[in-house]
């Protein structure tokens, strides 16, 4: 991230992806758990999916009005 910023302000035609750890490791322990079955036999093993912490508002916040004028 700071290597972003640092060339950013450089002038440098930079940019970051930042996605996320949910979206970006979420793939990788399920596929762990399918691995670690083939040889871990006497201890259950089950991936959990973690849902998105974040969400988008489908309306405005209260007192935004307020805001706004």
């Amino acid at each position: 991230m700071e290597y972003a910023a640092d060339a950013a302000s450089e002038g440098r035609k930079k940019a970051l992806i930042v996605i996320g750890h949910v979206p970006s490791e979420q793939a990788g322990m399920e596929e762990c758990a399918r691995w670690l079955k083939t040889f871990v036999k006497y201890v259950p093993i089950e991936f959990v999916p973690t849902k998105q912490p974040f969400w988008t508002l489908e309306r405005e916040p209260y007192g935004a009005e307020l805001i706004q004028n």
